[in-house]
């Protein structure tokens, strides 16, 4: 849901025809300009926040009943804090560069507010009693026009799912200005999936490759038969997927060569997720000598022909401008062998994605985003053991930025 499609709700258009400074930011209402008591018995100004929740076209329920406040704690015309709301008090942080110091908490008669307009009402009305009393002439309701803005959001619709669990200062950490995804085959494609849900401004593709029927079997999400009939380039396809959900998704068709290397110029970091050792290694030792950080992906299977089981593990690797060393000894880049089962697209699916998975929390590691005690440069997953291991750990967190 927009910005716009959230201000058109009955219930905050109410706030609004009312004369409330309402603002929608960050999948978050607010509440400008909320007059309310200081201890020294002065009236200021704060304001009220509450986060969303709903799907598209529609705003559900508050989920609860608490709010933020941006201010001092408001007092009762006496100057004695209004003890009745509070609920916590400390510097909250909701979303990049913007801060609350409270936490309120008031339960309606039943326990649930019904919906924004009652709830966000309630907060206002409890905190500018007491400045009216003191100033008659202080009201909340400005009628200041406040521009509905999600400026800067890469997304269609709001990311409820980081503003309900209240992580979106962690998730934009993640906001890099160019990510890259080599090759959108079985992994890569799976890549793309789970970075397209991250704030990262331009995920730029590149493959040269047609999107074919083998290939709906081994990726995110359903292709039609009238999809696959008009052999869209695999880039295309893949950035009108996702166009749906955000912006920024660019395709860059055919293959990046010792020709086209100098296109990776300026990405903050790339998936490397091709299945020719050659191209690994053109592309690694360019990513490398341009300090660029990666992560290079691969799997090996083979069938057991005596129980026509498959076994063999899929492998993700780590390489920054501080540690590449490693990256020699566990990612093959000579010619391939074109009995490998892989390469004949072998539907494993399963392992393509968690292939793709294990990539990409490295990557959020690497960013912040998850913790890392470790550091592990290195991880293997085998499937005969169903086992997990780490290796080339270094134990040194690093801050890294765009």
């Amino acid at each position: 849901m927009s910005a716009n499609q959230i201000v058109h709700n009955p219930d905050i258009r109410r706030l609004q025809d009312e004369g409330y400074e309402v603002e929608v930011s960050n999948g978050h209402l607010l509440i400008h300009s909320v007059p309310y008591v200081t201890s020294q018995r002065t009236v200021a100004l704060g304001t009220v926040v509450t986060d969303l929740n709903g799907t598209i076209g529609q705003l559900g329920a508050p989920k609860d009943h608490q709010v933020w406040f941006v201010g001092e704690f408001p007092c009762h015309q006496t100057g004695a804090p209004i003890e009745a709301i509070r609920h916590s008090t400390g510097n909250m942080v909701l979303w990049g560069g913007f801060t609350a110091q409270h936490r309120f908490s008031n339960k309606p008669e039943g326990g649930n507010y019904q919906n924004y307009y009652s709830k966000m009402k309630r907060y206002v009305t409890i905190i500018s009693n007491e400045a009216q009393a003191i100033d008659p002439a202080a009201t909340p309701c400005t009628f200041k026009l406040i521009v509905p803005a999600e400026e800067g959001s890469v997304f269609k619709y709001w990311d409820s799912a980081s503003s309900r669990a209240n992580i979106l200062p962690v998730s934009e950490k993640l906001a890099m200005d160019k990510v890259a995804v080599i090759g959108l085959g079985g992994t890569g494609s799976y890549v793309l999936d789970l970075i397209a849900k991250t704030p990262v401004k331009e995920i730029h593709l590149f493959d040269g490759d047609v999107f074919e029927q083998h290939n709906a079997f081994r990726s995110p999400g359903a292709a039609t038969a009238a999809m696959l009939e008009a052999k869209p380039n695999k880039v295309d396809y893949y950035a009108q997927i996702y166009d749906s959900m955000r912006t920024g998704v660019i395709p860059h068709h055919g293959y990046v060569t010792e020709d086209n290397l100098n296109d990776l110029d300026g990405i903050g970091f790339v998936f490397l997720c091709v299945d020719s050792g050659l191209a690994r290694k053109t592309i690694s030792l360019y990513l490398r000598s341009q300090g660029i950080p990666f992560v290079d992906v691969g799997m090996d299977l083979m069938l057991e022909p005596e129980n026509m089981r498959l076994q063999g593990f899929c492998r993700s690797t780590l390489c920054t401008p501080e540690k590449s060393d490693h990256f020699d000894r566990y990612a093959h880049q000579g010619a391939d062998n074109d009995d490998d089962l892989y390469r004949t697209n072998i539907q494993v699916a399963d392992i393509n994605a968690l292939n793709a998975a294990l990539a990409v929390i490295k990557w959020k590691q690497y960013r912040g985003f998850y913790n890392d005690h470790y550091v592990a440069h290195q991880s293997l997953y085998t499937i005969d053991f169903h086992s997990l291991t780490r290796d080339e750990t270094t134990g040194a967190i690093i801050a890294h930025e765009n």
